[in-house]
């Protein structure tokens, strides 16, 4: 959802917005706030904010929303502000407000980054095959940049409960999976149980984006450069395998319907064969990869079941927009996928 500059776009009254940063950041706005909304939906909401002369993105919850453990502005702060020092580009953090009472909900200002975000095929063929490889790698070095940051250095020793992380992802998605589910998917169960009975032990815990892939990062075309890395809602402290098993999955080109979770990004002409992208992570990390296929298998049931609970709200006509009436036929595919890398063919 996108609008243009508007003097007053929900979710943001802009003459009380100007009025508290006048207090809590001193010299920050110059001129008359206008704001653009360019995401909504059920996830956080973003706005494009400029006085005219400065930009900045603010972040806040949806509009309505009362629980703030899943939509916590102030973790996401927090990832941010302990980036803001290390090798992971990320847009500089300006400032946190708690306080729900000034726009209905706590919010945060970090700087607008410019760069584009490549959503569809294509974005990237517009790069040429070598913008493409130069890219995908990059991509792979910025995830190794993160899990090799100092979680005690940057202060985030206490952003998450690494011990047992993998076996309660594998309860938790499976407990939103029986919250939404409509129908029955061949496969869908075994995979859980094969997940559950064979959870590997964790390397030490590194910080996880949790949803990493190539639309959660701004990217220079001319330069072909990632300028900076977004959507941190989902960070954590965990393996970090669990992240490039995410990041394998949104990359790879094992069926035509892969197209439909990637938008095709990643099948344009250039992009490396996943195997090549796992051999640059381990040889940037040293991380054993040994075991990848589990994690691997662990995002195709994430992912499944999240695409199953869009399809059940499709179902009960509680989605808008076009688009919906695929996301149905995903599902089996991601489970057939999962199984699969468990057999040791993902």
């Amino acid at each position: 959802m996108s609008g243009a500059l508007d003097e007053q776009p929900p979710g943001v009254e802009l003459a009380r917005l100007r009025a508290y940063l006048d207090t809590a950041v001193p010299g920050l706005v110059a001129g008359s706030l206008r704001a653009e909304l360019i995401a909504g939906g059920r996830s956080n909401l973003t706005y494009r904010l400029t006085d005219g002369t400065c930009r900045w993105i603010l972040r806040r919850p949806p509009l309505g929303h009362v629980l703030a453990t899943a939509h916590d502005m102030s973790r996401e702060f927090r990832v941010l502000s302990a980036l803001a020092s290390t090798a992971v580009p990320v847009p500089r953090p300006v400032h946190l407000c708690a306080d729900p009472d000034l726009l209905g909900a706590p919010f945060y200002l970090m700087e607008q980054v410019d760069g584009m975000v490549l959503r569809a095929r294509a974005d990237a063929e517009a790069l040429g095959f070598s913008g493409c490889e130069t890219l995908a790698y990059q991509l792979v070095d910025v995830l190794a940049e993160l899990h090799a940051v100092d979680i005690d250095g940057v202060g985030l020793s206490d952003f998450g409960r690494p011990d047992g992380y993998l076996r309660r992802q594998v309860v938790r998605w499976r407990k939103q999976l029986d919250a939404s589910a409509s129908r029955e998917v061949a496969g869908m169960d075994e995979l859980h149980a094969r997940l559950a009975a064979a959870v590997p032990g964790s390397p030490r815990a590194v910080l996880l984006h949790g949803d990493y892939r190539l639309d959660n990062v701004l990217v220079d075309p001319k330069r072909l450069r990632i300028n900076a890395v977004l959507d941190w809602e989902m960070a954590t402290l965990g393996d970090p395998l669990a992240d490039l098993g995410l990041f394998v999955v949104y990359s790879r080109r094992r069926a035509d319907s892969d197209d439909l979770v990637t938008g095709g990004v990643t099948s344009a002409p250039g992009f490396p064969a996943v195997d090549d992208l796992i051999s640059r992570y381990a040889e940037r990390t040293g991380t054993d990869v040994a075991n990848l296929d589990w994690y691997i298998a662990l995002a195709c049931f994430k992912l499944a079941v999240v695409l199953e609970g869009i399809h059940y709200r499709f179902s009960k006509g509680q989605t808008v927009g076009a688009g919906f009436e695929r996301i149905g036929a995903m599902v089996p595919d991601l489970v057939v996928g999962g199984l699969a890398a468990l057999a040791g063919h993902g």
